[in-house]
């Protein structure tokens, strides 16, 4: 059975999360330099504009909600969810 187009993309969200969080400790969150890591490589373009590592440790804290200073797959998530959505709204207005 063929996989939609959103059910690809979900599988594809999930693997590059566990891809990075199975690096060390525990493989169900990302540690920082995993979520670094994770952040540089999978969206380059993103990272071009944090120019420093105080921007990237106030990201990790941002998406720290429960505050064991690692990100578990929800956290993760929501931080996909603000970038899509920042995504949607500037496309939408550069149609205008």
């Amino acid at each position: 059975m063929t996989m939609t187009d959103l059910e690809t993309s979900m599988a594809t969200i999930i693997a590059v999360f566990q891809k990075y969080s199975e690096r060390e400790g525990d493989k169900h969150k990302l540690k920082k330099s995993e979520l670094k890591d994770l952040l540089h490589d999978e969206l380059p373009d993103l990272m071009t504009h944090v120019k420093d590592q105080a921007t990237l440790d106030n990201l990790m804290e941002s998406l720290d909600t429960d505050g064991d200073a690692e990100c578990d797959f929800q956290e993760f998530m929501t931080f996909i969810s603000v970038v899509t959505v920042c995504c949607h709204e500037f496309f939408e207005h550069e149609d205008e």
